[in-house]
């Protein structure tokens, strides 16, 4: 029984060890390949709050465009939203794009609570695939991915922002 042990149990062991280094290369694999999708503005297709289909090729030319994923009931998000609205001027040039996987109706209550629904750059579309968070690598609630007006990705933030901070990485 002893010599048995002796000879299944190195195998076990370098079996766990050789299953974990497999893993982590796939994680690290995966995470380049997802750094590389996310460069440019990848391909996507969600729908507007009234229900149209809206692509990457309905975002509007040589400006940049920042996407924030959002909550509607999210603190930060409820945050940040009263931010953007007292500074929409400065966001003249700058195509904002609000998501969220919520219903169409709460997004619009988001946007009309906090006067940023009547902006010609301004854009809110409902995920209902949740398809957002894996497209763009994002794990949270508020998110912000912004990219140059040659749709380059400048930066992915995690978490709450100020509208100043936004708008300095916009200016570099």
């Amino acid at each position: 029984m002893r010599k048995y042990l002796k000879i299944i149990l190195p195998i076990l062991i370098l079996g766990v060890i050789a299953f974990m280094g497999y893993k982590v290369i796939s994680k690290i694999n995966y995470k380049k390949e997802v750094a590389e999708h996310i460069k440019t503005i990848p391909e996507f297709s969600y729908k507007t709050t009234e229900g149209k289909t809206f692509t990457e090729k309905d975002l509007k030319e040589n400006i940049p465009t920042v996407f924030m994923y959002f909550n509607s009931e999210c603190e930060h998000c409820q945050s940040e939203a009263p931010q953007i609205q007292e500074n929409i001027e400065k966001f003249a040039d700058i195509q904002l794009v609000f998501i969220s996987f919520e219903e169409p109706k709460k997004i619009m209550d988001f946007a009309k609570k906090y006067k940023i629904d009547h902006y010609d750059t301004v854009t809110f579309l409902c995920d209902k695939q949740v398809s957002f968070a894996t497209t763009f690598d994002v794990k949270s609630i508020p998110t912000v991915v912004i990219y140059d007006k040659n749709k380059k990705l400048l930066e992915k933030i995690k978490g709450e922002i100020k509208v100043d901070n936004i708008l300095k990485k916009l200016k570099k």
